[in-house]
C-alpha cells in the first residue's frame, strides 16, 4: 500500500499557465484635431424655375434640346402669334379712330369758347362740348392701354429662360395647346447648377459653436459624393444659411452650404456625406480607431502595462476622424493600447507584442 501511495500517478499535476496572447499595439498620443461634424447632405439647385406660358395658344416652336445648357434670356418656346397680331392691329385701329374723334372734340371746344363768351352759344352747349372732349380723351387712354396690353401679350408668345442653367425634360410637345398660367402644368423646369446648395442637419448641441463661428467668419464644409468614395478629392464650400429654428422631432438644426460646382460633380437630388469644420481642438488625446471596442458597458480599450499584462479600461469617446478616435477620458498620452488581438484577451492576461516597434510606428512623428 505504501508503494502505491508513493507512486507518481498519485501526485497532483502542476497547474499550467495560459500562454501569452500575441497582439499588435500602438501608443496613445496627443495632436491638434479639427472639430468636425459629419452628416448626410442633399444637393439642391441654387435656383429652380418651372417655366409656364403667360398666354394661351398653340405651341408652335421648341428652341432647345432636353438637358441643354441655356443662358438667361435664351428663347425656349414660341406660342402662335397670329391671333395676338390680329388683335393688336384691331386695337391700334380703334386707337387711331378715337384719337381722331378726340381731336375733333377739342376743336369743337376751342371754336365754341369765344362764341360762348359773346353769348352766341349757350354755356350749357359749351359744357356739353367740353364733356364730350374729356370723354374722348379718356377713351384714347383706354385704347392706348389696350394696345400696350396686346403688345405685352404678343411679347409673351416668345417664352425665354428666366435664369441660366440646365433644362430638364420637355413636358409639352410642339403642336399642343397651352393654357395661360396653368397651375397644374408647366412646359419645362430649369435648374441653376452654378453655384449649387448642399443642405444637411447637425445635432443641436453644436448650435452655440455654429453661431460663434458664423459671427467670426465663414465655416468650411467638405462633401464627398458616391463616385469613387474615399478616392475623389473632397469638394469644399462654405455655410451660407443656418435655419432659424431647431427641428424638435430630430433635435437637429438645418444648414445650407454653397459650392461653386464648376466641375459639375454635384447634381440636384444627389446624396453626399458632409463634413462641417467648427474649429481645432489642441492637444487632444488620440488613439487609432482599431483600439476602441464596444461592450455592454460602453466603449473600452485594452492597455498594456509594464508587466506585459492587459488591463481592460473603460473610455469615453468624443469622436472619430480619419481613422483616429479622440478620447475624452480613460487614457493618458504615452500609454500603450492593443489594436489587434482583443478577441482573445481578458483583463490581466499576459500579452506578447508581435512587433516591438509597432507602438512607435503607430504614433505620429513629432
Amino acid at each position: 500500500l505504501g508503494a502505491c501511495s508513493n507512486s507518481p500517478s498519485a501526485e497532483e499535476p502542476k497547474s499550467k499557465e495560459r500562454p501569452a496572447v500575441p497582439v499588435t499595439v500602438a501608443s496613445v498620443f496627443t495632436k491638434d484635431v479639427p472639430i468636425q461634424v459629419s452628416a448626410v447632405g442633399n444637393v439642391e439647385a441654387y435656383s429652380t424655375v418651372a417655366v409656364k406660358s403667360r398666354v394661351s395658344g398653340e405651341l408652335v416652336g421648341v428652341h432647345f434640346q432636353e438637358g441643354q445648357e441655356v443662358k438667361e434670356g435664351d428663347l425656349l418656346f414660341t406660342i402662335d402669334k397670329a391671333p395676338y397680331e390680329v388683335a393688336l392691329k384691331e386695337a391700334q385701329a380703334r386707337l387711331e379712330r378715337d384719337q381722331a374723334l378726340a381731336r375733333k372734340a377739342r376743336d369743337d371746344v376751342r371754336r365754341n369758347m369765344p362764341l360762348a363768351e359773346k353769348d352766341i352759344v349757350s354755356r350749357q352747349s359749351l359744357d356739353q362740348y367740353s364733356s364730350t372732349a374729356e370723354a374722348a380723351e379718356a377713351l384714347v387712354k383706354a385704347d392706348q392701354a389696350a394696345v400696350e396690353n396686346l403688345q405685352l401679350q404678343l411679347g409673351y408668345c416668345s417664352i425665354r429662360s428666366p435664369i441660366s442653367g440646365r433644362t430638364g425634360s420637355l413636358l409639352i410637345q410642339k403642336g399642343n395647346l397651352v393654357k395661360a398660367n396653368d397651375e397644374n402644368k408647366s412646359l419645362l423646369t430649369v435648374h441653376q447648377l452654378e453655384p449649387i446648395y448642399v443642405t444637411f442637419a447637425v445635432p443641436e448641441k453644436y448650435l452655440g459653436e455654429i453661431n460663434r463661428r458664423t459671427r467670426e467668419g465663414k465655416m468650411e464644409v467638405q462633401v464627398n459624393t458616391q463616385e469613387n468614395p474615399g478616392l475623389a478629392e473632397p469638394i469644399t464650400g462654405v455655410v451660407s444659411f443656418v435655419n432659424n429654428t431647431v427641428e424638435q422631432s430630430t433635435a437637429t438644426i438645418r444648414l445650407k452650404a454653397t459650392f461653386q460646382n464648376r466641375d459639375r460633380r454635384l447634381w440636384p437630388g444627389q446624396t453626399t456625406s458632409a463634413l462641417l469644420t467648427l474649429g481645432v481642438q489642441p492637444k487632444a488625446v488620440v488613439v487609432p480607431s482599431q483600439a476602441i471596442q464596444a461592450g455592454q458597458s460602453g466603449s473600452y480599450a485594452f492597455v498594456v502595462k509594464q508587466d506585459q499584462t492587459a488591463e481592460l479600461r473603460v473610455v469615453s469617446v468624443s469622436r472619430t476622424t480619419n481613422g483616429e478616435t479622440v478620447i475624452e477620458k480613460g487614457l493618458s498620452p504615452g500609454e500603450t493600447v492593443v489594436t489587434d488581438g482583443q478577441l482573445l484577451l481578458t483583463s490581466g492576461a499576459r500579452v506578447s507584442i508581435k512587433d516591438q516597434n509597432s507602438a512607435r510606428q503607430e504614433a505620429p512623428k513629432k
